[in-house]
């Protein structure tokens, strides 16, 4: 049973559950999670979100006013929450879990929420429509597959950025997805696609659920791309 007093070590415990699930019960994982999500996110150091937006925030020069986001894997709102500190004023989200949604509209920042299987299903978003799209903690071989990236690139503006984390698990899987993303955001570049406007290791992204080391955290890498204007 879930509470909000739940340890750091019964949370560890709690995650190792969804090893080797597919999109659909990743989903379903998550919706059982959502109701402790923000508070365990806390107690085990999820700092991806406040990460990823400063990072953001150093590197987009523009007004943000009037920038159409779209929050890809947006969960329960944490880094719209964060992007409005900063003057960003139009959200839409799209996540795989129902109950995550649930949260995100509680927020009252998001213009539309959607429903979607990441990389199961089409991404629910307008071509050529949002001047940052943003997607933080999914790429990673248990969310969603590589693939999704093109579909990013293609729901951004001609001109638009594309920001991006991804974390390195310390297993032959992560390494693997790694190699086959990094891959694929340098055959985007060669195919004058987009341009890297930035890119930056991210430490202390969370605890690393799967050590017995307490201290332990997980690392990884935060992009930026600038779609071409043809």
């Amino acid at each position: 049973m879930m509470d909000n007093t739940r340890t750091a070590d019964q949370i560890k415990t709690f995650l190792q559950c969804w090893k080797g699930f597919d999109s659909e019960q990743t989903a379903s994982f998550y919706d059982v999670w959502a109701k402790t999500y923000e508070q365990d996110s806390e107690k085990i150091g999820y700092q991806a979100p406040n990460l990823v937006v400063d990072f953001l925030h150093a590197n987009f020069p523009e007004n943000r006013g009037d920038v159409q986001v779209l929050d890809v894997a947006c969960g329960s709102g944490l880094v719209a929450k964060l992007m409005t500190d900063l003057g960003f004023r139009h959200f839409v989200g799209v996540d795989g879990s129902k109950n995550m949604l649930e949260l995100a509209t509680k927020t009252g920042l998001y213009e539309d929420l959607r429903l979607a299987l990441l990389g199961t299903q089409p991404l629910p978003a307008e071509t050529g429509t949002y001047d940052v799209v943003v997607i933080v903690g999914a790429l990673r071989h248990e969310h969603v597959p590589v693939s999704i990236i093109r579909e990013l690139y293609q729901a951004t503006k001609p001109g638009g950025y594309v920001c991006m984390s991804r974390v390195d698990p310390d297993s032959e899987l992560g390494d693997e997805y790694k190699e086959s993303m990094e891959r694929e955001l340098q055959l985007m570049e060669e195919e004058g696609l987009w341009t890297r406007v930035a890119s930056e290791e991210m430490k202390n992204y969370m605890m690393d659920v799967s050590s017995k080391q307490e201290e332990k955290y997980l690392v990884g890498t935060m992009y930026l791309y600038r779609k071409s204007l043809k």
